[in-house]
């Protein structure tokens, strides 16, 4: 029997959610947490098989992190109304076993936490699509540091003064970039930092090995996971809000 541990600010759905497992088979809740910071004690005393994490604003990277150092034993879900882009791939690469919309029909929930219990990965077909299908990049330690700062929203000068290089150098980058990424401006440079880089290291996967002497970062896509085909209850796709940069 595979016990659950939920993390929500919401009663009334660890409710809901201790209702549901009392009718499943392999699967029993245990209790549940309110905030972030309860769950190492939580984790602790109970020896949860799951932990299942209701996606908050408190739920940051880093929060993240530092659960799955805490979490060693547990395999971590995140419930979620929506998730962005980057936040799913730095959950992805950070060992997060599965990301579960709340929309999705209640025999979803329930083979969901089955599978992970069972050692796979639940991750929809409709936020692995692009990420299953992403080409390699090759990118120099300098090419990362661009794009990173970049992505933060720098401007030309200032990204000039981080790197110690001048303007006419970080234009030239640029300009290969672009044609090396297949961007067309700004824009869609900065969205592909903010998808595939992690700040200052030019790769999103911490389990990659690092590159010897000589040799440039590889960002690829993670490993292989169980992508679930589950019905839709609409059609709409989720897109990423438009960043603002001031350039």
């Amino acid at each position: 029997m595979a016990s659950v541990l939920l993390c929500t600010d919401e009663p009334i759905l660890a409710e809901g959610l201790k209702n549901i497992l009392a009718g499943a088979d392999g699967l029993e809740f245990c209790t549940y947490c309110t905030e972030m910071t309860q769950i190492r004690g939580h984790l602790e005393s109970e020896q949860p098989d799951i932990l299942l994490v209701d996606l908050t604003s408190d739920v940051t990277f880093n929060a993240l992190s530092g659960l799955q150092e805490t979490a060693c034993h547990a395999k971590i879900v995140l419930w979620v109304h929506s998730i962005s882009t980057e936040l799913a791939l730095q959950a992805m690469s950070l060992g997060v076993r599965g990301i579960l919309r709340k929309t999705l029909p209640l025999e979803a929930l329930v083979r969901c936490l089955t599978r992970v219990n069972d050692g796979e990965l639940w991750f929809e077909k409709a936020l692995t699509d692009s990420i299953m299908t992403a080409r390699r990049y090759s990118l120099t330690r300098r090419e990362g540091q661009l794009v990173s700062l970049l992505s933060q929203g720098l401007k030309n000068k200032e990204i000039a003064t981080a790197l110690n290089i001048s303007e006419g150098t970080v234009k030239v980058y640029l300009s290969r970039l672009f044609q090396k990424l297949g961007v067309k401006d700004r824009f869609e440079l900065a969205l592909f930092g903010l998808k595939n880089l992690t700040p200052g290291s030019g790769m999103t996967d911490p389990q990659q090995k690092a590159p010897k002497p000589g040799q440039s970062p590889v960002w690829q896509p993670p490993r292989s996971f169980f992508v679930e085909r589950v019905p839709v209850r609409s059609a709409r796709e989720e897109v990423m809000p438009r960043p603002q940069y001031k350039f």
